[in-house]
């Protein structure tokens, strides 16, 4: 093979044994994800918001952003569930840039993954520890989810991943809510064919062992707009949207319908600002439908500390540099508005 060995990485099992968790830990973080599930097995009328950087590209103002959250959370508690984004992974379409903490703990730096391994274990341990937060990263490669799999709340397969079978299968076997994104090509059928397998158990090839999952009940979709033919952004939050996702999981025999809608991406053409107003009209479309008030579960939302974004020399502290985020003090009122809306 055109590849060459270079580095034997740490197995889960001693990541964990290198930055474990302590049986407090494990309680609250059982006792949160239990308050999620909650809401995705409607048992709970409180709205979701997976909300944060685009990715998390330096511990310090990520943990910073996530405290923030902390009083925010209080605040709001009755009738929001907040679950901080900590994205570790970047995909990225060409294979070129940036590719997350993972890949570069420092951005500046080559790729090192064995450092990477350690950085997001060790970033998402902080969070859990300091705030008390369940945090959101995206499932980029499916078998590095064990290194994490003790910490996370919920668990994100991106627009490029959704068709792929390990992502599905890998899913079933997971014990918290996963999102399934609609392709980038908008069709309906593959996220909902992801959905279905992935609620099923299975058996396959895992870490180099033969494994069986018990399928993952809290496997739901995520809208995030998509790209046609000419490279033009569509939406899909729209109303008529809705309805449509509405009548997809009526043909199938799916539990605990749900979705969540991604506000930034194709939905917002990577315009930050565009969120608030994409949230407005998901919640107004809700008020009107009580078939989309029932599926609608809450809102991913890209949100930093500083508005924007930065290529990754120009260091300036929280601000993105992927894609644009919404800053600090306009994520704030956005979520007292929700909360006041809902």
């Amino acid at each position: 093979m055109n590849m060459n060995l270079e580095n034997k990485l740490i197995l889960p099992e001693e990541i964990k044994e290198m930055l474990p968790l302590s049986d407090v830990l494990k309680q609250k973080i059982n006792k949160k994800r239990e308050e999620l599930v909650s809401i995705f097995e409607g048992k709970s009328n409180k709205l979701i918001l997976i909300i944060g950087p685009c990715s998390a590209d330096n511990e310090e103002s990520v943990i910073d952003y996530v405290n923030r959250l902390v009083p925010v959370q209080k605040e709001v508690e009755d009738k929001i569930f907040i679950v901080p984004r900590v994205y570790t992974n970047k995909p990225r379409t060409t294979g070129e840039g940036y590719k997350g903490m993972l890949h570069q703990p420092d951005p500046h730096a080559k790729s090192d993954l064995a450092k990477g391994i350690i950085a997001t274990r060790h970033i998402h341990l902080r969070a859990v520890e300091e705030t008390g937060f369940i945090c959101a990263d995206e499932m980029l490669y499916p078998e590095n989810y064990q290194y994490l799999d003790d910490l996370l709340g919920y668990v994100a397969v991106g627009a490029r991943s959704v068709e792929d079978q390990q992502h599905r299968l890998v899913s079933s076997g997971i014990e918290v809510p996963v999102g399934m994104k609609n392709p980038t090509s908008g069709d309906y059928s593959v996220m909902m064919n992801a959905i279905l397998a992935a609620q099923h158990a299975h058996t396959f090839i895992y870490r180099g062992w033969q494994v069986h999952s018990g399928g993952n009940i809290h496997t739901h979709a995520i809208l995030r707009g998509s790209t046609n033919k000419h490279g033009n952004n569509i939406q899909n939050y729209h109303y008529e949207d809705l309805v449509r996702l509405c009548d997809e999981y009526d043909k199938r025999e799916l539990k605990n319908p749900s979705v969540i809608i991604d506000t930034n991406h194709a939905n917002s053409g990577k315009n930050p600002f565009e969120q608030k107003r994409i949230v407005m009209d998901v919640l107004n479309s809700a008020a009107h439908n009580d078939r989309i008030k029932s599926l609608l579960k809450g809102f991913m939302i890209e949100s930093y500390i500083e508005d924007g974004c930065q290529k990754p020399d120009e260091n300036v502290y929280g601000k993105s540099i992927t894609d644009p985020c919404l800053g600090w003090e306009k994520t704030l009122k956005l979520i007292y508005d929700i909360a006041q809306k809902c």
